[in-house]
């Protein structure tokens, strides 16, 4: 089976000038994904290690960079998606990893839990070996500065991956620090199974982006795997999500990435912007700004 991969840099209305860094970002987390699963690696390993390039990388709203909530600390939230066997390890409200997708994966593999929060969250990381750091090493001169201004818009760059390796498996990974300036506490729908992403073998993957309150009402990654149960590819099923989004929530900003399982890309957006990525069928990255240029 031919490797698939999709990659999201969150849905907003920023301004145009970022567009150049999102592209570079993109480019180069979807070229490392790309790599392991071209050598025949799985759908976790390439949707992990994709996100920890878009965690490092401060242009994007997810590990180092991301944004600062009222009390002037970044909170993370991760989730990692096995589609081969209905499992998942999800995080929310860490302070003390720079990845938090590569605790969330821990958590799957090596505990009986699924889902740490706060302090919990950060100890579980003590605990499975992934090395802590101070909270100000996540924040960047340019985030801080955002704090200090104490603007409360602006926009929610959630990153996260979805992958078909050779094998036939699905995974995906979402990862963020939720909005800028939110109440402390707060999560969205980006660590939450069947809202910021879903995998099942078989079916497809999906991952969402955007107002995180309404994507977990919608449970919208999973409303999108389920319009794939049919004959519906994941162009046609990414349009039914955004119009089922729209009908629900009106004018709220989402968009949804989904691969199905004949290896079919799909795209959507309610969002005047969505950053994204994928390789086409001559293996060639592709990176926009809007769906409607994949």
């Amino acid at each position: 089976m031919t490797p698939r991969i999709m990659v999201h840099g969150g849905a907003w209305d920023w301004d145009d000038s970022l567009d150049a860094g999102k592209h570079a970002g993109l480019n180069k987390a979807i070229s490392v994904g790309n790599k392991i699963l071209l050598r025949g690696g799985s759908a976790l390993d390439a949707v992990e290690q994709t996100v920890i390039a878009l965690e490092n990388d401060p242009v994007f709203d997810a590990g180092t960079g991301g944004y600062l909530n009222q009390d002037g600390v970044v909170q993370l939230d991760a989730l990692i998606i096995d589609g081969e066997k209905l499992d998942f390890g999800a995080v929310a409200g860490v302070t003390e990893v720079q990845n938090p997708v590569v605790l969330a994966r821990k958590i799957m593999e090596k505990t009986e839990q699924n889902f740490f929060v706060g302090d919990g969250a950060n100890k579980q990381a003590e605990l499975l070996g992934i090395p802590t750091i101070m909270n100000k090493g996540l924040v960047t001169p340019q985030m801080q500065e955002y704090f200090n201004d104490r603007r409360t818009d602006g926009p929610s760059d959630t990153v996260g991956a979805i992958a078909l390796d050779m094998n036939g498996n699905f995974a995906a990974a979402t990862s963020t620090s939720g909005t800028p300036f939110k109440p402390a506490g707060r999560v969205g729908d980006s660590p939450f199974y069947g809202a910021g992403g879903y995998a099942e073998n078989g079916i497809g993957a999906a991952g969402a982006t955007g107002q995180g309150e309404q994507i977990m009402r919608a449970l919208l990654s999973k409303f999108a795997c389920d319009r794939l149960r049919g004959d519906t590819n994941a162009s046609s099923a990414a349009e039914a999500t955004a119009q089922h989004f729209q009908k629900l929530f009106g004018e709220s900003m989402s968009a949804v990435i989904i691969i199905d399982n004949k290896g079919n890309l799909g795209a959507a957006q309610t969002a005047p912007k969505l950053a994204f990525g994928w390789v086409d069928e001559k293996g060639m990255i592709q990176t926009a700004m809007n769906c409607k240029n994949l």
